[in-house]
């Protein structure tokens, strides 16, 4: 069997598999929320986009930010900066041969911190809810991280 086909037939990297398409479906699924809120609130930050809601100065009046939008954009944001760190580091993670019980752990704790992060932003959730959300998800990553140097580093 190659080497690819053994990649793949791995219950760690097929775990991670599943976690990261959940995670970056959640993170793709912001951008269609973003439109929702634009869209049913007539908020744009491009002329071409408002000018489909109006003509001229008539126009202008849908090129402006709402509170709303601007908080579905930070949620997004905020999972781009931390759903794509913890697919790279995931990936290498999955390869190096974990337990598949710490594995699992990492992966789900991520993905649901991740979720709940969510909810918390767009409720919105009092805080400390969205800053737990977002500290336990980068814990998981870093946490990852440190494990593949410890077991892999290289000098």
């Amino acid at each position: 069997m190659a080497a690819g086909a053994q990649v793949f037939q791995s219950e760690v990297f097929r775990a991670f598999a599943t976690y990261a398409t959940i995670v970056l479906l959640k993170m793709m699924l912001m951008s269609v929320i973003t439109a929702f809120f634009r869209i049913t609130r007539k908020v744009f930050a491009n002329p071409e986009d408002a000018a489909v809601h109006g003509k001229g100065a008539d126009a202008k009046k849908y090129l402006r930010t709402d509170s709303d939008v601007e908080r579905v954009r930070r949620c997004h944001l905020n999972d781009i900066e931390n759903i794509i760190p913890f697919v790279g580091i995931g990936l290498v993670y999955a390869l190096s041969n974990p337990d598949l019980f710490t594995a699992l752990l990492h992966f789900r704790i991520f993905a649901g911190s991740r979720i709940f992060h969510t909810i918390a932003y767009l409720t919105p959730l009092p805080q400390p809810s969205r800053a737990l959300g977002w500290f336990v998800g980068y814990g998981v990553t870093v946490s990852m991280a440190y494990r593949v140097l410890q077991s892999l580093l290289y000098l």
